[in-house]
């Protein structure tokens, strides 16, 4: 490890250190509301505005992969946005955000980090009784966003354009939803890429069955692609799946969820599957409420043993950071995670998370893909020697001060296994980041109720 990785590791443990430290220092009883409400008395009680200040600065020791990259920078993310109701039945909202990677090289610079003064959000709402439509740009979160959601810890946060449905309570509803994903351009308008659809149908039941949630769910989704035989056409995949949590006696829990992917891919047959399932306990008798969770995840890949099949899952549109570690170096396709998560709880404002996980390619024949999806290891002929991607060990704190300040603070160190080594990734990869943000809301009352 060199000199700029070993004391960017000191530091990030310092900080934690010190930070764990005031936890065992303060006791809070109620939790501090995370969003500063405040009032313009002469504003219309029918319009109010947000406002979202985060700044983040991250330490990368092997920015790319390559040994002795070491970057320091600040990840800047400012939003503003405007709500009216001038009815009962209407409202609309849009959102601007502008971004900023300070101190990193554009190279180094991935593609979520920046975004010069855009639109983001942008719909109206037409609701009456059980019913409501979203039409416009907006947000889409499901279940725990492994399949569909926003990715708020990259900078630019995920959006899409599509004619949202939603029928039903806050407690059992059914949500549909027809459109595209939003592309970032750093440096231009956003806009969906062209010929990419998602469409889904998705349940949500939190009454049907005491202590439990379901919450099945079909996905859809078309896309220009190319066939294993170099064939160019379009991809329809369809994805069944359901997930299940909840509460067991005693301070159990559970999270389970399974999806399975059909379809053609150009003359191709699309096969493949994947799901993860987390069992814990919370020892609510012991000081800080200790919760520890074993997790497994699993994801295809192709092991191409039939020429006309592809078996590499398709994660769609998730939100994974800290999924397969807190480094966030990979995604839910071709790959198998053997994990051990342990959540603290000092108070209700406090909260501290270790982790340790072993990550393996499902088969050696298919890609290493990172968190987007995109290319990030090719087996060579003949496949991977070893599935062995590598090892990771994480340490995450948050703390929600009195002040309407959220604080977050995080070190993540990958160990590289021998796939990942005997094909040019070998470099050991520390990251450590500590994060501030601010939210705002101002109306007339300014007060949570309040339009």
């Amino acid at each position: 490890m060199s000199r700029l990785s070993f004391s960017a590791t000191l530091i990030s443990l310092f900080t934690l250190l010190c930070i764990g430290t005031l936890a065992f220092a303060q006791k809070e009883d109620t939790p501090p509301d995370k969003v500063q409400y405040l009032s313009i008395p002469g504003l219309p009680d029918w319009i109010s505005f947000d406002w979202e200040l985060r700044g983040r600065t991250e330490a990368d020791t092997a920015t790319q992969y390559q040994a002795g990259n070491f970057q320091m920078y600040e990840l800047t993310r400012v939003r503003g946005g405007l709500a009216v109701r001038p009815t009962k039945w209407f409202s609309a909202y849009a959102q601007f955000h502008d971004l900023h990677a300070l101190n990193l090289p554009v190279a180094d610079a991935l593609p979520n980090m920046r975004d010069t003064f855009d639109l983001r959000q942008a719909y109206f709402t037409l609701h009456k009784s059980s019913i409501m439509l979203m039409p416009g740009r907006q947000e889409l979160r499901f279940g725990e966003e492994r399949l569909i959601g926003i990715s708020d810890w990259t900078n630019d946060s995920r959006t899409f354009d599509v004619i949202h449905a939603r029928l039903g309570s806050s407690e059992n509803r059914l949500d549909l939803f027809s459109g595209s994903v939003v592309k970032i351009f750093p440096t231009s308008f956003d806009r969906p890429a062209g010929g990419f659809y998602l469409h889904g149908a998705y349940v949500t039941l939190t009454t049907l069955v005491p202590h439990m949630r379901l919450e099945p769910f079909v996905l859809l989704k078309t896309s220009p692609v190319k066939s294993l035989q170099d064939e160019t056409g379009r991809e329809v995949l369809v994805a069944p799946g359901i997930r299940v949590a909840g509460h067991l006696p005693a301070g159990f829990d559970y999270d389970v969820q399974g999806t399975i992917e059909r379809g053609s891919y150009v003359n191709d047959t699309i096969h493949a599957g994947a799901g993860y399932v987390l069992a814990g306990y919370t020892a609510k008798w012991i000081p800080w409420s200790p919760h520890l969770e074993p997790e497994y995840d699993y994801a295809t890949g192709n092991p191409h043993r039939n020429p006309l099949r592809v078996s590499t899952f398709d994660q769609f549109y998730p939100s994974n950071h800290n999924v397969f570690g807190l480094t966030d170096l990979f995604g839910w396709e071709n790959i198998k995670q053997r994990r051990l998560n342990l959540d603290l709880r000092p108070n209700r404002s406090w909260n501290l998370l270790f982790q340790g996980e072993s990550l393996h390619a499902a088969t050696p024949m298919d890609n290493v893909v990172n968190g987007s999806a995109d290319v990030l290891v090719a087996p060579p002929a003949g496949g991977f020697r070893s599935d062995d991607i590598g090892s990771e060990f994480d340490a995450s704190l948050g703390y929600a001060s009195r002040y309407h300040l959220l604080f977050n603070a995080g070190l993540g160190h990958f160990w590289p296994g021998a796939l990942m080594a005997a094909n040019n990734h070998g470099a050991p990869i520390t990251l450590t980041y500590f994060q501030i943000t601010h939210l705002m809301r101002w109306s007339k009352k300014g007060t949570p109720g309040s339009p």
